[in-house]
């Protein structure tokens, strides 16, 4: 599998030769060094860890300092391991977007936008129940019957209700590499990607 740790910068659209538009996220992925490699004979599966974004010396421990410096690198804000890679790179060297090309299918990864306590109309698509008009009360977003008096005389594990909403693991698949600028280190994907602007993601094909 072939991955890159980027940053989301935002949304755009751009038009191709036939002047049809299309929506695409901007990603500034990689350039990510090689910290660390993982074999089978030695850790017993095979890996690459890579790492992305400058630290400064001074919020880093002495264990990442040493850990980094094996690399022959400055500390680095995130890192990540990519399972069974099919780059070949060594320790030191690093992995650019051009391991992508365009037209590559891929999926993202990224944290969702924590949107707080929501309820059930917002959280889980209820329709709200009781009248629009005629004036107004307290039940027209309302969850309505969470449980069964007569029966089980509680409320089932998994039940849709109010709660707070976002802050998760999302991955977006069938995802399209439109077009990258390896000069800026930028992809474009078409669609959008899980996160807000600034938000860390993880580019796989």
């Amino acid at each position: 599998m072939k991955s890159i740790i980027g940053k989301k910068i935002g949304m755009t659209s751009i038009f191709d030769t036939t002047g049809k538009q299309t929506a695409v996220t901007i990603i500034e992925a990689g350039p990510c060094v090689v910290t660390q490699k993982k074999t089978v004979e030695t850790d017993g599966y095979n890996a690459l860890q890579l790492a992305f974004g400058d630290k400064n010396e001074k919020h880093s421990t002495k264990a990442e300092i040493s850990h980094f410096a094996k690399a022959n690198t400055t500390p680095k804000r995130f890192v990540k391991e990519i399972r069974d890679s099919e780059v070949d790179k060594n320790v030191g060297e690093s992995i650019t977007v051009d391991i992508f090309a365009e037209g590559d299918n891929v999926a993202v990864v990224g944290t969702s936008k924590g949107k707080g306590f929501q309820g059930v109309v917002k959280r889980h698509g209820f329709s709200g129940v009781g009248e629009q008009s005629h004036g107004q009360h307290d039940r027209q977003r309302a969850p309505g019957s969470i449980g069964n008096s007569s029966d089980a005389s509680r409320v089932f594990k998994g039940m849709r209700m109010a709660g707070r909403m976002g802050g998760d693991r999302v991955k977006m698949k069938g995802l399209k590499v439109v077009k990258i600028f390896p000069e800026k280190n930028y992809i474009l994907i078409s669609g959008s990607v899980p996160g807000h602007n600034g938000s860390i993601v993880l580019i796989q094909k």
